[in-house]
């Protein structure tokens, strides 16, 4: 499976703008650059509690699927935001847990200084 291509083509990813920029081995990469849609201030960018969320979510998937080779439904995901995001967001992944029913996913959510805004743990199914 085209790991990348796959959540590049995911409609709701595309919409927000999420990039997965590497995947491989249990660890994955990604970014959304901000824009004034995603911001939920009108005076300030800042971005929108949602789309660090989906960065997570979403690379947080990436990462797991690069060990299982299929797609991975999120069951659970618990974020902390330590900071607002006020400029592009990144995300860094990696599988604490491959099982056989269950993975689990630390994701880190930083700026581009690498400040970090977030810090979060997937749950997701890899079994039927």
């Amino acid at each position: 499976m085209d790991v990348e291509a796959f959540f590049e083509e995911m409609p709701f990813a595309d919409l927000l703008g999420v990039e997965v920029t590497a995947v491989e081995d249990g660890h994955a990469e990604g970014r959304i650059e901000m824009r004034d849609e995603l911001s939920w201030n009108a005076d300030r960018m800042m971005a929108h509690g949602g789309v660090t969320f989906t960065l997570a979510d979403t690379v947080g998937g990436a990462a797991l699927v690069s060990l299982v080779d299929r797609p991975v439904p999120t069951i659970d995901m618990r974020i902390d935001y330590l900071d607002a995001a006020t400029g592009d967001v990144y995300a860094a992944a990696d599988v604490v847990k491959n099982g056989a029913q269950v993975g689990v996913v630390d994701v880190d959510v930083t700026a581009e200084d690498g400040t970090l805004l977030a810090d979060a743990r997937g749950v997701y199914k890899t079994g039927d």
